[in-house]
This record gives structure tokens, sequence and C-alpha cells, in this order.
């Protein structure tokens, strides 16, 4: 066989979709050419990469594969995010995936970054079995405070699957409803399900936020997803708080009502 030039074996390691034969990639790997090395060490840091998602995406699914080994088919991951903020909801989600579901990467929402939380969120709607949204007013969390919001947030998510889950698989929390149950301490990095919870409810809510944002621009609402940061506090100083977004009952937004 004929040496392979660089820009073939670049096409051959990193953009040919069929498999590459160990017969051909002991010929490249014995290739002495800065080059070619280059591209070999490239290729297995990413072989690495991906085996290391692969083994997380397996621990991940530890507790669905427990469960479907005791015959339960239908298993809802559900998980919240917003409970700090001083200001927007509190979004919950559940979410039931396939058997086969496989998305190597997916965990915490917080751990991953915008772009890869829109790109799992669009396969998580694509392939899931079922998926609901819950968003909780400020107002209600101030009437109930954001505890009991919260577990409303995720009853009404469960509520609205289409399909009736045999299992809940909830990220630290026990809701008092007639379904098997097990909370999970930080859940949305253990469970597959769970974590895909969390991603499609962090991107629902840092879309309403970006929404927010754009109605009432002074506040930059789109960058702290009103979260208690410098910028918002001195925001909320400056031209007060709003009704309907503030959470009333949360310190400093409480104090500054008084004033």
């Amino acid at each position: 066989m004929s040496q392979l030039t660089i820009k073939q074996v670049e096409q051959l390691l990193f953009k040919d979709e069929t498999e590459l034969s160990e017969e051909l990639f002991t010929k490249i790997k014995t290739d002495d050419r800065k080059g070619v090395q280059k591209l070999v060490n490239r290729y297995e840091k990413q072989l690495q990469k991906e085996k290391q998602l692969r083994d997380m995406f397996i621990d991940m699914s530890s507790y669905e594969v427990d469960l479907r080994n005791k015959g339960i088919e239908w298993i809802a991951g559900i998980d919240e995010v917003g409970r700090g903020p001083l200001a927007g909801p509190v979004v919950c989600c559940a979410v039931i995936l396939p058997k086969d579901f496989y998305l190597p990467g997916l965990t915490d929402s917080k751990k991953l970054s915008k772009e890869k939380r829109e790109s799992f969120y669009n396969v998580i709607l694509q392939e899931a079995v079922s998926v609901h949204t819950s968003i909780i007013s400020a107002a209600v969390i101030d009437k109930v405070n954001i505890y009991e919001a919260t577990k409303l947030g995720m009853k009404e998510a469960i509520e609205g699957l289409t399909v009736k889950p045999q299992h809940l698989l909830i990220d630290a929390m026990k809701l008092s409803i007639p379904i098997p149950q097990t909370s999970i301490i930080k859940g949305d990095a253990t469970s597959i399900s769970i974590a895909a919870s969390s991603v499609v409810a962090k991107v629902t809510r840092d879309r309403y936020m970006e929404e927010l944002g754009e109605t009432y621009p002074d506040y930059g609402f789109e960058r702290h997803m009103g979260y208690g940061t410098k910028e918002h506090l001195q925001a909320i100083e400056r031209y007060g708080i709003i009704l309907e977004e503030h959470r009333m009952s949360f310190s400093p937004v409480k104090e500054s009502i008084a004033k």
C-alpha cells in the first residue's frame, strides 16, 4: 500500500464515517512523520474522551437499568431549576426516556455550556417518550414558599406526561403522590433521566428570562437569570422591583419593599 498523504490520514481518522480497520490504524500509527503523529495523538485523545463519556453515561444509567431489570418500563426523571433567584419562576420538568436512549455527555445542566444544553434539549424533546414542564410564577412562590412551589411544579410536570410513569427518580425531593419514587441527592449528576429533565428545565427557564430581559432591558435578566448578582441588586436599587416577576418574600427584595 502506498504511503498516505497527511490530508488522507486526517480524512480517515476524523471525517470518514466507516470504521477504521485495526490494520490500517496500525499502519497510520507507525508512520513517523510529525504531522501524522499529531493526528494520531489527537485521534487517541478523542477516543479516550468518547470512552469517558460512554462510561459516564453507563454509570448514570444504573438507577434506570436496575428498575428495568425489575420489569419497570416507564421511569420519569424529575428536576427543577430556579429555586434560588430573586426574580422569575421556578421551572420543573418530568422526562420519560426510551430504553435505548443514548446521549453521551448528558449530565447536570449547570455543568454544560449553553450550546451543549440547547443541542441536548433538542435531542431529548425529539427522542423522549414523554416530556412536560411546569412554570410556577413568583407570585405562587411568595404565596406558598419556594419549597412548596417546587413540589407543586414537580407534581404538575408529572401529571402532564402523556404516559403515566411507574416509578419516579427525583432530584433530592419526595412527593406525596401514589407513585413509587426514589429521591436522589445530586440526582442530576447521577441519573440520566434526572439529567435530561434538568436540561429541559434549564433551557426553558433561561429562555423565559431572556424574554424577560427584552421586556425589561434595564435589569439584565438575560445575563444573571434573576439571581442576586451585583448587577441585579444595583438595578433593583436604581429602578425598583417588578411586581409580577420579583419574589417579594426573598431578601433583599423584601427589604427593598420596606424602604
